[in-house]
């Protein structure tokens, strides 16, 4: 599966194997995890450099009908030899902390 992103310039990967972790992981997305993610990606609040790995960015948007308000979180790798995008992971939080800030949403 894949969603467009604007940000990229391209479409991000969906992998079965990593919906099958973030909703194993993650059942607070389900079951509108692919949504989620989608809406995540085409219009993010904020997107951070993630600290862990120089190839990954952190996007991140509020939902007010997670959890009584929750961020969730859309870790994305880049490839920059082939230019793919693909989804290592997702999940919620109440306070985005981790990465230094690249862009966000006036």
């Amino acid at each position: 599966m894949r969603f467009s992103c604007p940000y990229l310039a391209g479409e991000v990967e969906l992998t079965e194997e990593r919906e099958k972790h973030v909703g194993d992981r993650h059942p607070e997305l389900l079951p509108k995890v692919r949504d989620r993610i989608r809406m995540t990606l085409a219009e993010p609040h904020e997107v951070r450099r993630s600290a862990r790995s120089a190839d990954a960015r952190l996007f991140s948007r509020w939902f007010d009908d997670i959890m009584g308000g929750k961020h969730v979180v859309v870790v994305v790798v880049s490839e920059r030899r082939t230019r793919r995008h693909w989804v290592i992971t997702a999940y919620v939080v109440s306070k985005l902390g981790q990465g230094v800030v690249e862009w966000t949403r006036n």
